[in-house]
């Protein structure tokens, strides 16, 4: 059996990751507040939601090769959030309208949604998202991929949602029924959309784009609600599980950071799609 499951997650990992972006404008909606936000990068510049102490990982093939943050806007007017709390997000849900009908998209946002289709990650188009310096151009508010709710639902860019779905669909489910021969039932995020920048730095977080999604604990089908917080030493099965999350999800995020990194990312995983130069990866 063990085998069985083994040869799937290997045949699954070719999966390619759905990368697109797109563009336009209108509408304002509440700005929620939480966290994921540390130091400065060394080396990789500009800094993200992360600590001074990131590993710098060799580009995989495909990876995207321009820095989202070329220049330097103006954030002034932007909250400064640290340290805070990931639950926040939920506490105070967005209010999001829907797309109007006469909405014309970009080619690739309406590529992407069929990828979503594919995935069977069932999702909401809503307004687009302008927040000063934040913001979401066509994003899509996700509830379920496939048979694994989100609760609460989250706003993220269509690349962000295709990029997850497709990890959760290849990695996680089939590492949690090779682990704990259970399918998963809902994963429980933090924080998906939110306006804010990383502390001490003048450089928007990926959260603020809709490109970032920290993930609380991962609810199985048989009743195990598995807390990602760093396990006790004998929790060996829940610390391979924990070990394969982080490892998998290198290859199809860009920055992976969890517990035991540093202190603000003691109880969530932080995943992100953000574009560097040459391709490079944070993954701690």
């Amino acid at each position: 059996m063990a085998g069985i499951f083994r040869a799937a997650l290997a045949a699954a990992r070719q999966t390619r990751r759905a990368r697109i972006a797109g563009r336009l404008a209108a509408l304002l909606a509440i700005a929620a507040v939480s966290a994921c936000n540390t130091g400065s990068v060394l080396s990789l510049q500009p800094a993200v939601d992360v600590g001074s102490q990131t590993a710098a990982v060799p580009p995989n093939s495909g990876a995207p090769n321009s820095d989202a943050q070329s220049s330097g806007p103006d954030y002034s007017g932007m909250q400064r959030l640290v340290p805070s709390n990931p639950y926040m997000t939920a506490a105070y849900p967005r209010l999001d309208n829907p797309m109007s009908p006469a909405e014309q998209m970009p080619a690739t946002e309406i590529d992407c949604r069929k990828e979503l289709k594919r995935l069977g990650v069932v999702y909401t188009d809503v307004a687009p998202i302008h927040e000063g310096q934040c913001g979401i151009d066509y994003p899509v508010k996700v509830s379920a991929i496939g048979s694994v709710e989100m609760k609460p639902a989250a706003t993220l860019t269509c690349d962000m949602a295709a990029t997850f779905a497709g990890w959760t669909r290849n990695e996680l489910v089939p590492s949690a029924r090779w682990r704990y021969f259970s399918g998963v039932k809902t994963i429980h995020q933090g924080s998906s959309y939110s306006c804010r920048r990383i502390a001490g730095e003048g450089v928007l977080s990926e959260h603020g784009k809709g490109n970032a999604l920290d993930v609380m604990s991962i609810e199985l089908n048989n009743g195990d609600d598995i807390d990602v917080r760093k396990p006790g030493l004998f929790a060996f099965r829940t610390r391979g599980f924990l070990n394969n999350v982080r490892a998998d999800g290198c290859q199809y995020f860009t920055t992976v950071l969890g517990p035991g990194y540093n202190y603000d990312h003691r109880n969530h995983f932080h995943f992100d799609i953000k574009n560097r130069k040459n391709g490079y990866r944070a993954c701690r």
